[in-house]
């Protein structure tokens, strides 16, 4: 017979055992990644779909003596843009306009830039900003910004919350004036390399889309050599039967959409189920649905009335965790101006991005002697 104490060793070990367990239930989710990352809120999916609605149904109708349903119901904002659209006497057909979206998550340094770009040319566009709500907007906006923050939601990285957030400005931009023909999406760190006239001429000349339309500016590539990951970042097979991986689509975050383009993207509802979906944790670097929702859909539906390339220049030569080349203040001169003009497309870039945010006062000094003079 073994003596009493021999079993002590196995008393102990159940013991231990029985004690971490509870210990495994607590820790497991700090010490184990999602399986996927966050998706975006119900709350948020369903402010959405009203706002898009409204927008569409107005473009449906875009009759200024009939309010747009639920409109009541709009914060004040729309409710302003209501005001704007059916007090104002407008001429039988008016010129149309420029619709600058600025997608931003924090100060708007290059304002004052941009006035001077809008400067004598209200008529023709307006600006709606999307600020993120970490965002701290201390500067002082200039008057073309003043007033033109429109409801936003939060974004982040590697979600498809910058997707929402860019047809939230579009919703936004549709419902406010019915004259807005053209949706230039833009971020903070963006700049003008032409004056107005010379885009607002660009724009109007292309003309090449079915029935002699005007077509929108955004880039898509279908040979892009991360398309592979990019297409399998939420899964095998999650993106079917809706998106087939040869209809997939890569291009650049921001572009330039015409009226029937912007009004696409809000009511679709098909591609956005699927590209609404969070990626794998383990596929975050491949994980970037702003450039791949609006390439996509647009092929799909109308890919003649595209140019397929964007007007906004972009430097990837020294790429930093998934961020292009940012120009520092050293680097503005007339000579980069005219660089990030070239273009391998028909017409040359209008914008170029990534600028630093200390690069605002020798960007303000050759402002009118090259910026704004072609």
């Amino acid at each position: 017979m073994a003596p009493p104490h021999a079993a002590s060793p196995y008393v102990l070990s159940l013991v231990l055992l029985l004690l971490s367990v509870p210990a495994v239930f607590l820790l497991a989710p700090r010490l184990i990644p999602p399986r996927t990352l966050p998706a975006i809120p119900d709350a948020d999916e369903t402010d959405d779909l009203a706002l898009f609605r409204r927008a569409v149904l107005l473009s449906a109708a875009p009759s200024s003596n009939s309010k747009p349903a639920a409109a009541a119901a709009d914060p004040s904002f729309f409710a302003a843009a209501y005001g704007r659209m059916t007090n104002r006497k407008r001429p039988p057909k008016q010129q149309p306009k420029v619709a600058f979206l600025f997608l931003t998550n924090s100060d708007l340094v290059f304002a004052p830039l941009w006035e001077k770009f809008f400067d004598g040319h209200h008529g023709l566009l307006n600006v709606y900003v999307h600020a993120d709500p970490s965002a701290e907007l201390t500067s002082s906006p200039t008057p073309s910004f003043k007033g033109r923050i429109v409801p936003a939601k939060a974004t982040q990285r590697a979600s498809a919350t910058l997707i929402s957030a860019a047809r939230r400005l579009l919703a936004t931009a549709l419902l406010d004036d019915p004259a807005n023909h053209f949706f230039a999406l833009l971020s903070q760190s963006c700049v003008p390399l032409h004056p107005f006239p010379t885009l607002y001429r660009t724009l109007l000349a292309d003309n090449a889309g079915p029935k002699g339309r005007h077509r929108s500016f955004i880039e898509i590539l279908d040979a892009e050599p991360t398309l592979h990951d990019r297409y399998y970042a939420r899964g095998d097979d999650v993106m079917l039967p809706e998106v087939p991986y040869d209809r997939f689509r890569v291009g650049s975050q921001f572009f330039v959409l015409t009226r029937r383009h912007a009004v696409m993207v809000v009511r679709d509802r098909r591609l956005w189920n699927k590209f609404k979906l969070p990626c794998l944790v383990k596929k975050k670097h491949s994980c970037y649905p702003e450039e791949h929702y609006f390439p996509t859909l647009l092929d799909m539906q109308d890919p003649a009335g595209c140019t397929k390339f964007t007007l906004t220049r972009v430097n990837w030569t020294d790429a930093v965790d998934g961020h292009p080349h940012t120009y520092q203040p050293e680097e503005v001169s007339a000579d980069l101006i005219r660089e990030l003009r070239k273009s391998n497309g028909t017409y040359s870039h209008m914008f170029a991005r990534k600028f630093a945010p200390g690069s605002l006062d020798p960007l303000m000094k050759i402002a009118d002697s090259v910026i704004l003079r072609d």
